[in-house]
């Protein structure tokens, strides 16, 4: 967003944990209140899209998240403005060595392999059948070389 005169950027995972007791993390179990805290996140994550958007920001919103609750929690409320909905897809293996390289957690990372071999293939199928996604195979490419196709492949002006 760093590219833009004026960008902002919503990680999700930061809006969740900011949650000051009672976090309830997905894992290793998810819970029905840990579909409530993440509903509350994804519902904060686009008013705050919509603010900023409204006040000619551009905005990426940062989430693993399923096509399903896109249209449930986003489409709508971000109908006015033009979204792209990106899907950044390394093979497993890269997405298992970078999640074994992140620093940002506070727990072994390891505890993430299996559900990221699980989410991989879920997402993969279901934003096959979805239309309207950009789909981008990151394997090979560095955070710069990402960014550089996403805004090739979504055409955004930066003039």
């Amino acid at each position: 967003m760093q590219r833009y005169e004026f960008g902002f950027h919503i990680p999700i995972d930061d809006l969740r944990e900011w949650v000051v007791s009672g976090i309830a993390h997905p894992l290793p179990t998810w819970t029905d209140e840990t579909t409530r805290q993440f509903r509350i996140a994804y519902q904060a994550a686009a008013q705050l899209a919509k603010t900023y958007a409204s006040e000619g920001f551009s905005v990426a919103i940062d989430q693993v998240i399923y096509p399903k609750d896109v249209k449930t929690y986003f489409e709508k409320i971000l109908s006015e403005f033009v979204v792209h909905k990106v899907y950044l897809r390394p093979n497993v293996s890269i997405a298992l060595e970078r999640n074994a390289a992140r620093t940002t957690k506070e727990f072994d990372n390891e505890f993430l392999n299996e559900p990221l071999k699980a989410i991989h293939t879920s997402l993969d199928e279901q934003i096959q059948a979805d239309n309207g996604w950009v789909i981008i195979d990151s394997t090979t490419q560095n955070i710069q070389a990402t960014i550089d196709e996403i805004i090739r492949k979504t055409r955004i002006d930066l003039s």
